[in-house]
């Protein structure tokens, strides 16, 4: 906030939307604004619809009186679109400001096809769900998209991404934010708000960063520290501290799949003793193919895992200890609360194998306070963080300002 006096309509939304002060006399209070000031302020909220009167509060006063009237975040005036891209298959949705899934839509998408063709058919898939949902192209306030690879959040594009050739550097903003306006005829007409029409804002992160948002925010907001690892084709860990997510200086944070292990396996990467080359789905499935089991990724692992297969839990469980090994050097360094696995080998062999090697080799210091857990949001983990990271950053105050302005409220 701008200090008490000087906030600004955007710094009153974030006090509403987080509960810190929900009457306009808890804002007051709360900013050291005068009655009319904080008035003038929530009124530009009104215009532009995101605020809303709620039922009245309890009297404080002793002499009784009528009772403050709340103010809510309206969720209603706008839509998220989020997509999720793992390398052979992606999700997509629409989802209310405040997280709920409305349309959900998933199927094969092959990574390898190269971004222009993925992020096309991605603007189609957009087209279809607004439709399902019965939202219009002009209700999209943004777009968040989880890719499998490091992402520099400033400029949103993949940097040496090793398990999607074809991506580094490209403009996948641009790409997905015309994908949609060309698929939905979005742009032709004003925005939802009646003012001119601008290309719809597109966010790019992590899988894992943004997995783990999304968990964290859903399931563990009282969390400081908390850790997802997504064990699928490759392995990534998401980190959220403080309730923002850790991206290290230009998005590699939480790479650890490509953290050396002393194996011979050649990785994706081009290095030989990667994590990920010994201990992912993708790894998994290469040696339950070279004996004989059909088996060519991560998702046909976890097929074979949910049918009982005893040589693919042997292999699951040995994987688990691998990467329980490197987690326990994560846990004493980070000292997190939670530490959540998930993707394509997130069951009870896997597990069991991480906690061996985890708890075997991490002080009893670091784990001592530490939950262990496996995802609660599943495969749709991804898509609320991707989605939440929208919403984050639009209704932010300094960016809430910026597009009062741009309405002319």
């Amino acid at each position: 906030m701008t200090g008490r006096g000087q906030a600004s309509s955007g710094d009153l939304l974030e006090l509403v939307r987080r509960g810190r002060a929900t009457t306009r006399g808890a804002l007051q209070q709360a900013t050291g604004l005068s009655r009319a000031t904080v008035g003038q302020r929530l009124d530009r909220l009104f215009r532009a619809g995101w605020l809303r009167e709620g039922a009245g509060g309890p009297v404080d006063s002793p002499l009784g009186g009528r009772p403050s009237i709340t103010l809510e975040f309206d969720d209603a005036h706008a839509v998220v679109l989020a997509a999720d891209l793992d390398t052979r298959h992606a999700r997509a949705a629409v989802l209310t400001l405040t997280g709920e899934i409305l349309a959900e839509h998933g199927g094969t998408l092959v990574i390898e096809d190269g971004p222009d063709a993925v992020l096309g058919e991605l603007g189609g898939w957009f087209a279809e769900l607004l439709e399902k949902a019965g939202h219009r192209p002009d209700e999209v306030c943004g777009i968040g998209l989880a890719v499998p690879g490091p992402v520099d959040s400033e400029t949103g594009r993949v940097v040496q991404p090793p398990i999607m050739p074809g991506w580094d550097g490209y403009d996948i903003r641009g790409r997905l934010s015309r994908a949609f306006t060309e698929r939905t005829a979005a742009g032709t007409g004003g925005d939802a708000d009646g003012g001119p029409a601008v290309a719809v804002p597109v966010l790019v992160d992590n899988d894992a960063n943004l997995m783990a948002y999304g968990e964290q925010r859903t399931g563990y907001a009282d969390c400081s520290a908390f850790v997802l690892v997504k064990v699928s084709t490759g392995i990534g860990a998401g980190v959220v501290v403080g309730g923002s997510i850790f991206r290290g200086i230009d998005g590699g944070a939480g790479d650890i799949g490509h953290i050396r292990v002393g194996a011979e396996a050649l990785c994706r990467c081009g290095s030989y003793g990667c994590l990920a080359a010994v201990a992912s789905g993708g790894a998994v499935a290469r040696r339950l193919a070279e004996s004989g089991v059909r088996a060519s990724s991560g998702s046909d692992v976890r097929d074979l895992l949910a049918a009982g297969h005893p040589e693919a839990a042997a292999l699951a469980r040995e994987a688990g200890r691998r990467v329980g090994d490197v987690l326990a050097t994560v846990v004493t360094l980070l000292n997190p609360g939670v530490l959540m696995i998930a993707g394509d080998l997130a069951g009870t062999a896997f597990l069991t194998g991480v906690r061996e090697l985890l708890y075997q080799r991490a002080l009893p210091r670091s784990t001592a306070h530490l939950d262990v857990v496996t995802s609660r949001l599943g495969e749709r983990a991804g898509l609320v963080g991707a989605g939440a990271l929208v919403v984050e950053h639009l209704y932010a105050p300094e960016r809430a300002e910026e597009r009062l302005l741009a309405l002319g409220v």
